[in-house]
């Protein structure tokens, strides 16, 4: 059953509206600028493939297109953000932080100044573009960062609240955003805090079988992932876990100490993403089995979304999969 404090969309599993996560953002950073005027939009030739169009359209005279020039991007950033500005900076991830990491790291990080930096098309959902514009390495770069907030929404409504949130932390923070439109899981009413994770998916009263850990879109076919096991009657619970640094160690630890096993799930490389991030909590404080859903040290291809998330085995199929495998290793 749903965690009724979760408060998702009542029509989560038949027909759920869509939206891309990059669409949240582009709502919440105009919301961001009405209510501090420090907030500043930059962008590399991508105003619209980012959404920063809708803060340019509200404020001109603070938007800055700084052409394809990345490293250019996050230096001038730091340096508004040392005389006071609060600066976005979007492009593709695969650009920024891929290609920018050192200026992010030297201007940014090192000076603990407040710029966020939003990587736009992460993850094999970019579909078409390929394995070149698919960001798949992207939170191992920045979460590796000391003083950096990782944060990655799993849908437009919560990339709206989350945008709003990281932009009064005083904080460098990255962003995760999808291109793909996928389902809308959370209401206006959703509770939302960085660094405190959501259950979404609970079974009072039942014994646990299994923790799923999720981040980003792909918490709705953790979901779908859920309700199948349900039904096949074993029981798990599924937390969304929005904020990757920091990590909201009591819900994660708790949530696994009642399971006794874990499967984390994520668009993006094992090796240094989000499930090494919970694997490193656990294994430090409640070591238990862990399966992990997401790339397995490949690049992605050119194909549909759908295509490919099936392809690369980060469907609900998959998911029930690695918990039915995490199962058999607890006992």
């Amino acid at each position: 059953m749903i965690n009724p404090d979760a408060k998702l969309a009542a029509n989560i599993f038949e027909k759920p509206d869509m939206a891309s996560t990059r669409e949240g953002f582009g709502k919440g950073v105009v919301e961001a600028g009405k209510a501090d005027e420090r907030v500043v939009v930059l962008t590399a030739d991508l105003a619209e493939s980012t959404q920063a169009h809708h803060f340019q359209k509200a404020f001109p005279e603070r938007f800055i297109q700084v052409g394809v020039a990345e490293q250019n991007m996050a230096t001038v950033a730091a340096g508004m953000a040392n005389y006071g500005k609060i600066p976005f900076i979007t492009s593709y991830a695969t650009f920024s932080p891929g290609r920018n990491w050192e200026q992010i790291r030297t201007t940014i990080a090192i000076n603990n100044v407040p710029v966020v930096v939003c990587g736009m098309h992460a993850g094999v959902s970019v579909g078409p573009d390929g394995a070149t514009h698919q960001a798949l390495e992207d939170i191992a770069l920045m979460r590796a960062l000391p003083n950096m907030i990782v944060v990655s929404p799993c849908d437009a409504e919560e990339g709206r609240k989350a945008t709003i949130a990281v932009a009064k932390l005083g904080k460098p923070a990255y962003m995760r955003w999808g291109r793909e439109k996928t389902p809308i899981m959370t209401t206006n009413e959703t509770p939302f805090e960085v660094g405190k994770a959501n259950v979404v998916w609970s079974c009072q009263g039942q014994t646990l079988a299994v923790a799923i850990f999720a981040t980003g879109p792909l918490l709705h076919n953790a979901l779908l992932a859920a309700r199948e096991l349900e039904g096949q009657g074993i029981n798990v619970t599924v937390t969304n876990v929005h904020t990757i640094k920091p990590l909201d160690k009591e819900t994660i630890l708790s949530r696994a100490r009642e399971a006794g096993a874990v499967v984390t799930v994520e668009e993006h490389q094992i090796s240094g993403g989000f499930g090494s991030a919970i694997a490193e909590l656990l294994a430090q404080e409640f070591p238990v089995p862990i399966e992990f859903v997401g790339m397995h040290d490949q690049f992605g291809q050119s194909g549909t979304p759908k295509e490919l998330i099936q392809h690369y085995k980060m469907d609900a199929p998959s998911i029930v999969e690695a918990v039915k495998k995490v199962i058999a290793r607890k006992v």
